[in-house]
């Protein structure tokens, strides 16, 4: 499997390259007055922290941060989902929950080219979140096909989908996804599973670009992660009111992180919590389109705290992680980071 999807996304490789080089001198630059420090973090203001929104997100209450081993705990948070979560746990190839998937027709609807639902076959745990995962530019679906029964056997309905043109573009990409989001949640076989309010998003290059702009235009997405994102104007990100964890790759020649993931970060003005993740000795394709331990834990960590608003997983993200063990950098708003 590893080897057909590097024969496969070589080529994408080349493709989503010469793109960029078509569409860079024709997409306007963005216009940022005021830009973030490089840092990026500061919180914005007036911005409520993450042990803030714990206790008021969505009109559930968590009861404070998880306590040491050994303590009595109460928790009040109707999304929470799942064991208290270890670093095994977050980095397992699978996790506490059982998952079956069903394939979506490319003909089920008309906004998007079909997909696969990977969901947990639990019905004792209530409803789970949804999240969308989308591919690059050229990308099949089975180039982001890993993310789905990872995340949903931590306790999400995914769907991972295909565009409906390999070459369609950052815009039209975002655009895919929110009718594949409406989809999985309005009239897939598995919509009784999904709690609607909560949504999340993935995308992998100009999926990824397609991820800010989806998030830009409607502001009912919760969390979303970006992964690599392609996408030349990041003043989209000016109105994502998502939570949002954009993740780069220091080697990455596609989309190198000083043009894309950095500047996408750095305007995410209106997300309430944000952060950073650059990848150490990583590239644009296969870093992300094979399965990579170190981007499946901050992505479950990230999705469990945001769309379930579980602060069991603060731990992995408060106090930010330090470079090294694959970690190039990171930029957070974590308090008191």
């Amino acid at each position: 499997m590893n080897d057909v999807l590097r024969r496969c996304c070589r080529g994408s490789a080349l493709a989503i390259g010469m793109a960029a080089a078509l569409v860079a001198t024709a997409v306007p630059g963005r216009a940022a007055p005021g830009a973030s420090p490089a840092t990026g973090r500061a919180p914005v203001a007036g911005r409520a922290s993450v042990a803030d929104r714990a206790s008021v997100a969505e009109g559930a209450s968590v009861a404070g941060r998880a306590p040491g081993a050994g303590q009595a705990r109460t928790f009040t948070n109707p999304y929470q989902r799942g064991p208290d979560p270890t670093e095994a746990s977050v980095t397992a190839e699978t996790g506490p929950f059982r998952t079956a998937s069903v394939v979506v027709p490319a003909n089920a609807d008309p906004g998007f080219g079909g997909g696969t639902i990977y969901y947990p076959t639990d019905g004792g745990q209530g409803t789970f979140a949804p999240i969308v995962i989308t591919p690059g530019f050229t990308g099949p679906q089975f180039s982001v096909a890993w993310y789905g029964p990872r995340l949903a056997s931590q306790g999400f309905v995914v769907m991972t989908i295909d565009t409906l043109n390999p070459f369609d573009v950052v815009d039209q990409r975002g655009e895919e996804m929110l009718a594949a989001l409406d989809y999985l949640t309005k009239q897939s076989s598995v919509k009784d599973r999904i709690d609607p309010a909560r949504p999340g998003l993935i995308g992998h290059s100009m999926g990824g670009g397609g991820v800010v702009r989806a998030a830009a235009e409607r502001p009912g997405i919760k969390a979303v992660i970006p992964l690599a994102p392609w996408d030349p104007n990041s003043g989209f990100a000016w109105n994502v009111k998502a939570d949002t964890l954009v993740v780069g790759a220091d080697n990455d020649l596609i989309a190198p992180v000083a043009t894309f993931a950095e500047p996408i970060y750095k305007d995410l003005r209106s997300a309430p919590e944000k952060a950073y993740l650059e990848l150490g000795n990583a590239e644009h394709v296969f870093s992300f389109v094979l399965p990579n331990t170190l981007i499946a834990k901050y992505s479950i960590s990230w999705m469990k705290r945001f769309l379930d608003d579980d602060t069991r997983y603060d731990r992995f993200l408060c106090p930010p992680p330090a470079p090294g063990g694959g970690i190039k950098q990171y930029w957070d708003t974590c308090p008191d980071s």
